[in-house]
Parts: structure tokens; C-alpha cells; sequence
């Protein structure tokens, strides 16, 4: 027989774990803004020192080496930037399916128990 007390709290449990990890959602989105954020302010640095460079180089050669070096170091600067993002998200994909995943056990566990 299906008992709507346990089923009431274990409801309530449930509910109150999504609570719980709205927060831990929310640190992570600002972990992943606060990312973004160094990211774009270093890279405008970066940028604004490439092109006070440039006005500086006297010849082609020079001007070509300078623009090469800067696109090489922004192209590794992306990728590592890439991954960190990667797994910032991934953190918060895990963060997301926590809450679900407790209240869909303990949805299971209490219709088991009621239908056997």
C-alpha cells in the first residue's frame, strides 16, 4: 500500500535538494562569468601591447615576425582558455543532474517498496 506520508517527504527531501543546489549552480555560472571576464580583459592587454608594438617596427620583416608571434601566442592562449571553459561547463552539467538524480532514486525506492 502506498504510504503518502513517506511519499510526502521524500518529495519534500527532493525539493529541498534542488534548493540546495540552486547555489552551487549559481557559483558556478560566476565561476564561468569571472573566467570569461580575465580572459576578454587580458586578451584586450594583450592586443592593445601588439599594436603599440606595431607602430614602433621600422620594416616589413620585423612588422611580419611580430604579427606572427602574436597570433601564435593568441591561438595557445584560446585553446587553454577552451579547456578551462570545457571543464568549468562540464562541472556545471554535473551540478545540474546531482538533484535529479537523488530525487529520481528515491522516487524509484519508494514506488518499489510500495508495489512489492
Amino acid at each position: 500500500m502506498l504510504n503518502i506520508e513517506e511519499a510526502n517527504r521524500k518529495s519534500k527531501e527532493a525539493v529541498d535538494g534542488v534548493l540546495k543546489s540552486y547555489s552551487e549552480v549559481a557559483k558556478s555560472w560566476q565561476a564561468i562569468a569571472t573566467e570569461t571576464g580575465e580572459f576578454s580583459r587580458k586578451y584586450m592587454q594583450d592586443a592593445t601591447s601588439y599594436f603599440e608594438q606595431l607602430m614602433g617596427v621600422r620594416t616589413i620583416e620585423a612588422a611580419l615576425e611580430l604579427q606572427t608571434n602574436f597570433a601564435k601566442s593568441s591561438y595557445e592562449t584560446a585553446v587553454a582558455q577552451t579547456s578551462k571553459l570545457t571543464e568549468l561547463y562540464s562541472e556545471l552539467g554535473k551540478t545540474l543532474v546531482k538533484p535529479l538524480e537523488a530525487a529520481a532514486s528515491q522516487s524509484t525506492s519508494v514506488f518499489t517498496k510500495t508495489t512489492l
